[in-house]
Parts: C-alpha cells; sequence; structure tokens
C-alpha cells in the first residue's frame, strides 16, 4: 500500500512539475515517439532500409574480453541507436531541445 502511495505521490509531483514550466522530459517525448525509433532485435541492414544511412558511425567499443561483446553505435538526428554484433540492443533519443531534460550526447 505504501509503494502505491509513494508512486501516485511521485507521479502527482512529476505531472505538477510539468505542467508548472515549460520543460519537456525527454521521457514524455519518447513515449509518444516510440514507434519512430528501431526496436531492440532489428539488424543493421533492417535499420538502414527504414531509418535510412546513419549521420555517423561511431567507433566500436568493448570486445576486449568474450564477456565483453562488442557494441557498435550509430548517431540519428533524432537518436542513437546501439548494436550487439549486428542486432539492436536499445535506441535512445536525442535531446531536442536545450529546455529539455535528457541524456547527455553519445561520447565519442
Amino acid at each position: 500500500m505504501s509503494r502505491l502511495l509513494t508512486s501516485l505521490s511521485l507521479t502527482a509531483l512529476l505531472a505538477c512539475a510539468g505542467a508548472a514550466s515549460a520543460d519537456t522530459l525527454l521521457i514524455d517525448r519518447t513515449q509518444r515517439e516510440r514507434g519512430q525509433m528501431p526496436t531492440r532485435g532489428m539488424s543493421m541492414a533492417d535499420v538502414e532500409a527504414r531509418f535510412g544511412a546513419p549521420r555517423e558511425r561511431l567507433d566500436p567499443r568493448g570486445g576486449q574480453k568474450r564477456q565483453w561483446p562488442t557494441i557498435n553505435r550509430w548517431v540519428y538526428p533524432a537518436f542513437v541507436v546501439y548494436f550487439e554484433k549486428n542486432k539492436v540492443i536499445d535506441a535512445v533519443a536525442n535531446q531536442a531541445s536545450p529546455g529539455e531534460t535528457g541524456p547527455k550526447p553519445a561520447i565519442r
């Protein structure tokens, strides 16, 4: 019961905070735009066919050990796609405006 009240209180607080300021939470925008980003499990070829060539292909990270798979990152204007081998593991929306609270740009 207390968890329910806590989560409701937090939700109400976030709703009031959002209504009181012009800032937009990145998570609110990404929930609306989720269909416009790659989904988990898509191949690199599927992503490129649907969204076109990425603006930038960042250097792969990881792969030093077998337990650490190589992660490839493709940067699009609206999001960054993360691949393990050739499959999407995540897509993260970019910050749309300075007033939007969201993640920092990908590390180069």
